[in-house]
């Protein structure tokens, strides 16, 4: 199970970075940047692919999406110059809860 996380953290901090790099493709126009991304898809994916088998796809998924996003929002306030306001992080914190919720329910 343990080898599942880390493929998992894996899979989720390449999605993060795909993501991340996404204003760089300049709408898929620079072809390195677009293979880039593409490529960043596809490993996270094929990763997500292996952790299911060991983990359920339910939790898996939300832990790769949910954890994903607040990671990608982070990132776009802290270094591509997007704002916060109190929506954006109660969002957030409510994503958080979710997944810490989600993976409280399948540790029984």
């Amino acid at each position: 199970m343990y080898a599942a996380l880390v493929l998992l953290v894996g899979a989720i901090g390449i999605e993060v970075a795909a993501t991340s790099a996404l204003p760089r493709t300049h709408g898929f126009r620079d072809p390195g940047w677009s293979a880039l991304v593409i490529a960043g898809y596809a490993i996270s994916i094929a990763l997500l692919a292996v952790v299911v088998q060991r983990l359920p796809v339910s939790t898996a998924y939300a832990l790769w999406s949910g954890l994903g996003t607040a990671a990608v929002a982070l990132i776009g306030a802290l270094w591509l110059g997007e704002s916060w306001s109190l929506v954006k992080v109660s969002g957030l914190a409510m994503i958080i809860a979710g997944v810490v919720l989600l993976n409280l329910q399948g540790a029984h």
